[in-house]
């Protein structure tokens, strides 16, 4: 059985308002813009209100994705939501961004794979559209990671921001292995998943007073060890994947990765020998956004003008679980 190509057609993210400057953590914690910046690059990032959860954002990137396809709510067949902050549990905040669009032919579900979370929604959409199940599936990441941050910790509370990023995956026309996603990688390291977690509030380790006296309900991550292992996963995963699309490194002409550190996305530009210029950053700006940093970060670069009918684009995710996942795309915009 042929596929067909699977093609994004509309990207769109929306960031909050509030900006949480680095001289504003040195008022909370014990740290300095020049510690945080050195050592991350972020310099600043954005907050969202008490009043907005994860599908607010969320749905504000799907409205603007869907504008830049061209496709109404009744167009949608599915709406994939990766997310490591729902707003609850259940129902998924995939089904309220549901009925936030008013989208009344779309099935929808949560997907939990944190910062890599983006490509892993792109590889599932891309199957449903590739064997004809489906026309128009829109994916969409959306964290408000301010939720779960421990504002005592002072080597994470300093990373993370809030935002949401869309893509509107359709069918393309012509060789799914010349148009539109080109490949795709997925690789998980469960034994590291302990580098990176929220010990309570599962199955495991109920919520208890105790629990959220010990902020046990808050992200808690080992940076270093992580820091390790995607140094060394990140640009291997980008070669499997760029392989794997029948192409070399020198092909690739625009870079989007996860934006969790910058000595990471410079270790892997050195590691693929591709030029900085090719490089989408925004880690500095906008801080981590977990599985939202891709999609918000390709929406940047496009609506800039950095990305061009034709150009071959690699995207690469990395984070809980341990997870990695690359995806190489001809831009068909």
């Amino acid at each position: 059985m042929s596929r067909r190509p699977a093609v994004i057609t509309g990207v769109g993210s929306y960031v909050p308002d509030e900006v949480l400057t680095n001289a504003d953590l040195e008022k909370i914690v014990e740290t300095s813009d020049e510690w945080i910046v050195s050592h991350t690059g972020i310099r600043e990032r954005r907050i969202a209100s008490d009043e907005q959860a994860s599908s607010d954002l969320g749905t504000q990137a799907c409205i603007a994705a869907m504008e830049d396809a061209g496709v109404t709510a009744e167009d949608i067949e599915l709406i994939i939501c990766p997310t490591v902050t729902p707003d609850q549990f259940f129902p998924t905040t995939a089904n309220t961004i549901q009925a936030n669009l008013g989208a009344p032919n779309s099935a929808a579900f949560d997907l939990l794979s944190g910062c890599t979370g983006f490509v892993y929604g792109l590889h599932v959409a891309s199957q449903f559209v590739g064997t004809g199940e489906m026309d128009t599936v829109l994916v969409v990441a959306a964290e408000k990671l301010t939720s779960i941050t421990n504002w005592t910790d002072r080597s994470t509370c300093v990373l993370f921001g809030d935002g949401a990023g869309a893509a509107v995956v359709q069918a393309g026309e012509g060789d799914a292995s010349e148009v539109g996603m080109l490949s795709f990688v997925l690789e998980s390291y469960g034994e590291y998943g302990y580098l990176l977690d929220i010990p309570a509030g599962g199955s495991r380790k109920p919520l208890t007073p105790e629990a959220l006296e010990a902020n046990e309900h808050c992200l808690r991550m080992n940076g270093p060890e992580l820091y390790k292992i995607a140094v060394r996963g990140v640009p291997d995963v980008a070669e499997k994947a760029i392989n794997k699309a029948g192409l070399t490194n020198a092909d690739i002409d625009l870079v989007v990765m996860h934006q969790a550190n910058m000595r990471i996305i410079e270790a892997a530009a050195r590691r693929l020998d591709i030029p900085d210029e090719h490089m989408v950053v925004n880690i500095d700006r906008l801080g981590n956004t977990s599985g939202a940093s891709i999609a918000i970060a390709l929406d940047e670069a496009y609506r800039d003008g950095r990305v061009h009918t034709g150009d071959n684009v690699l995207l690469v995710g990395f984070g809980a679980g341990f997870s990695l996942g690359a995806s190489v795309v001809r831009w068909e915009k």
